[in-house]
């Protein structure tokens, strides 16, 4: 890591102060910090005790969920303020798939997965022809309609009675050599797990073709379909990831509570608190929606802690408008502007050859002159 100094611009700005090269020792030794950091903190949440691995686990489920709406609503510009449906719905089918047919749990994942996948897809057929509000309030409209479905197919979800999950149908599996009262300790590892593999996904996503695509999308939509980017595709796409990513999620939640309720995690509410993680945490932002599942789950216990009732409720939106105001761009957003300020990651810069001293170097200069 080099120091590097700049002449301020025009602007009064100054470039960063440290500029590490990709490839460098520098750059290799914060790529392999940067995992063990992360593993040391997961290593920590697990030894807590049982109430604090509970929270933590609802961390990472709730990071897992934003991640799936920041992929619409955040690298597409597709607003969605219905994925409590997809959030639901994968947590009713775990739900169904362990009480009604005796599935393993953790199997019951992949087919939540596949099932939101095919929702977010129908979902995102209207938006190929509207956008905006318009599109908010078709989602807003699954959202509402979720819950009315769940009480009507009482039969296979418990209608408005709910479906109660057994503790002994959310036992770790035998291979993992955990018993039933490790079960808050599998869950939080699966969560985690979890969560890395959607944010590695995430990252790929956004970074290749299609993830341009996406922000062009977002961005300027004609300019995107003039430059040959297939419109219906992207929005169509990206739906159905973003709804399987929030129906994983929502899977976890299921084995996470053992008790569902169409009136209890499943309304409008739901939604509401997955955008204001997203905004909290940073909108188009990959660490964004970790930072924002922070904020949802503790910053309410820590405003109850300081006041009690209908007071904390209060506190709890003065906070959320606090931090709105300061960090507009959202916690990781400010974070990410203040860290450009101080370090950046270039390119490796390759020195030009030398001619050697018999100036073979410059033939081709000399055969092109």
């Amino acid at each position: 890591m080099t120091e590097k100094t700049r002449r301020p611009s025009a602007a009064g700005e100054r470039g960063p102060r440290f500029v590490i090269e990709e490839g460098s020792g520098a750059h290799w030794a914060v790529r392999v910090a940067v995992p063990l950091v992360v593993l040391l903190l997961l290593l920590a949440g697990a030894g807590l005790e049982p109430f604090r691995v509970g929270q933590l686990t609802s961390v990472l489920i709730f990071a897992i969920a934003i991640s799936g709406l920041n992929l619409a609503t955040g690298y597409t510009g597709l607003l969605s303020i219905g994925h409590s449906a997809f959030f639901g719905l994968g947590a009713y089918t775990t739900g169904v798939l362990i009480v009604k047919y005796e599935v393993e749990p953790l199997l019951t994942l992949p087919v939540a997965v596949v099932i939101c996948f095919a929702l977010g897809f129908l979902v995102g057929l209207p938006a190929l022809r509207i956008r905006g509000l318009y599109l908010a309030l078709v989602t807003l409209a699954v959202g509402v309609a979720f819950p009315e479905i769940v009480r009507r197919f009482a039969d296979l979800t418990g209608g408005a009675a709910g479906m109660v999950i057994r503790s002994r149908q959310l036992a770790p599996p035998e291979w993992t050599g955990l018993r039933l009262g490790d079960r808050g300790v599998f869950l939080y590892w699966v969560s985690a797990i979890l969560l890395v593999l959607t944010l590695l996904l995430v990252r790929n996503l956004t970074r290749s073709r299609t993830g341009i695509a996406m922000i062009a999308t977002r961005d300027n939509e004609l300019a995107a379909a003039a430059s040959g980017v297939r419109i219906a595709s992207v929005k169509t796409l990206v739906f159905g990831l973003s709804g399987a990513i929030t129906g994983l999620a929502g899977g976890l939640f299921a084995m996470y509570v053992g008790a569902l309720s169409p009136d209890g995690s499943f309304t409008l509410l739901k939604s509401i608190e997955l955008i204001t993680g997203l905004f909290l945490g940073g909108v188009a932002t990959l660490y964004g929606p970790v930072a924002g599942a922070l904020a949802v789950v503790f910053v309410p216990y820590w405003t109850s802690d300081v006041v009690s009732g209908h007071v904390s409720g209060i506190l709890f939106g003065a906070v959320l408008i606090l931090i709105v105001f300061l960090m507009p761009e959202g916690v990781v957003g400010r974070l990410e502007r203040t860290a450009r300020g101080i370090v950046r990651i270039v390119p490796r810069t390759h020195p030009s050859p030398t001619p050697k001293p018999d100036g073979s170097g410059d033939s081709m200069e000399r055969d092109q002159a």
